[in-house]
């Protein structure tokens, strides 16, 4: 908090990373994922599935995989062979059966959903990113931020990072925003990139073009001369 000259006191001005992440999370950070899951299991079950696959894709597959695999019960007393139909398609489904059955496993009996990341990322298939979606989507502390492919593209074409893994891109943004922003800031980043700042962006539209530094650097768009 700054201080005037005359003793009266003035709101500290945020940093400009700061700024725009409260832009992009007030227009996004209400947005459901858009995994559509409808508890905790389908959750868990639903992130381990989408991973380097189409979240639209486990949509739809997950009905028919639901009906038959309702709880991690059903799954701990399967077999990984036992989940492969319904889940041909998913990229990697055979892995992806055998961590959801080794999951099912480590959770037994009480099969009760983590809520640390260290605990989340203790278990087979779900890293930093996953365990920070879980952690987001079931009204957990943040413990990270949500690095996705689109988070990925949007961070260093805006300037906030130069990095292009998502372990040091995350501890950028983790040195550089403050707490309050870590639980949404990633989702809103990934809905930005979704919807507006995709791989050919439009910058016209995009709420934090102020701060963005590609945005910046294009060139203006000549007009046609009649």
């Amino acid at each position: 908090m700054a201080v005037k000259k005359n003793g009266g006191v003035r709101a500290r001005r945020k940093p400009a990373q700061e700024e725009a992440m409260d832009i992009l999370i007030k227009k996004y950070g209400k947005h459901a994922h858009p995994l559509e899951y409808k508890s905790p299991f389908e959750l868990v079950v639903m992130v381990v599935l989408s991973a380097q696959t189409n979240d639209a894709l486990i949509n739809r597959i997950a009905p028919q995989f639901f009906a038959r695999f309702p709880d991690f019960q059903a799954i701990a007393k399967s077999k990984p062979e036992d989940l492969f139909e319904p889940l041909k398609g998913v990229r990697n489904f055979a892995n992806k059966a055998r961590w959801l059955c080794a999951i099912a496993e480590k959770l037994s009996p009480g099969f009760a959903v983590p809520l640390s990341l260290e605990a989340l990322t203790a278990l087979p298939g779900i890293g930093r990113k996953s365990a920070s979606v879980i952690l987001r989507e079931l009204g957990a502390k943040a413990e990270g931020i949500i690095v996705d492919l689109h988070v990925l593209r949007v961070i260093p074409r805006i300037g906030l990072s130069s990095k292009t893994e998502a372990g040091p891109l995350e501890k950028d943004l983790m040195q550089m925003l403050p707490r309050r922003q870590w639980k949404d800031a990633g989702m809103a980043v990934s809905f930005l990139g979704r919807e507006i700042c995709r791989p050919k962006p439009a910058c016209d539209v995009c709420p934090v073009r102020s701060f963005c530094t590609f945005a910046s650097k294009r060139a203006p768009r000549r007009q046609k001369v009649l």
